[in-house]
C-alpha cells in the first residue's frame, strides 16, 4: 500500500500549521516555500482539508490557513482519510458485496485485521505527537523571532 503524494504533502502542511497553532493564519506561499512543494498543488490539498473541517482560512493580505482545532485533537487518521478517502486495504473489507467470493474468502479476514491495525495506529497519533516526534529528531522548524 502506498499513500499518495497528496496525502504525504497534506500531512506536512498540517504539521506546519500545527507548529504555528494560535499564531494567526499562514499564507500558502510560505508553507509552499518552507515545505518545497508547489503552491498550486497545496491549493488543491487545502480544498480537501477544509471540506473535512480540519483547517479554516481567512482572506486578504493578512489571511491564510490555520487549524480548526488544537493539534492534539487532529489525528493523522483524520488527515489521511480526508485526502485518501476509504482507508481499507481492499474494497471488499468495507463492501463485501463488491466481491462474489467475500463470504467464503479467508484472506478477507487478514485484510480486515490489517486495515484495522492501520486505522488504530493512525488514530493513535495526533499532530501534537508529530511535533514531539519532530523535536526528538531535531526536525522542528524554528519560528521564533
Amino acid at each position: 500500500m502506498k499513500l499518495s503524494t497528496r496525502t504525504r504533502y497534506g500531512l506536512r502542511l498540517m504539521y506546519h500549521l500545527a507548529l504555528r497553532y494560535n499564531q494567526g493564519p499562514i499564507q500558502l506561499s510560505e508553507i509552499a516555500e518552507t515545505e518545497q512543494v508547489s503552491e498550486k498543488y497545496l491549493g488543491q490539498i487545502v480544498i480537501h482539508l477544509r471540506a473535512a473541517k480540519l483547517i479554516q482560512s481567512h482572506r486578504g493580505a493578512q489571511g491564510g490557513y490555520f487549524l480548526s482545532k488544537p493539534p492534539n485533537r487532529i489525528t493523522v487518521y483524520e488527515v489521511v482519510q480526508a485526502l485518501e478517502g476509504d482507508m481499507s486495504i481492499v474494497g471488499c473489507t468495507e463492501n463485501p458485496d463488491s466481491c462474489g467470493r467475500s463470504g467464503e474468502c479467508a484472506a478477507i479476514e487478514v485484510w480486515k485485521i490489517l486495515s484495522e491495525a492501520i486505522r488504530k495506529t493512525l488514530e493513535g497519533i495526533n499532530l501534537e505527537d508529530m511535533i514531539r516526534m519532530g523535536k526528538a529528531k531535531g526536525a522542528l522548524l524554528d519560528f521564533s523571532i
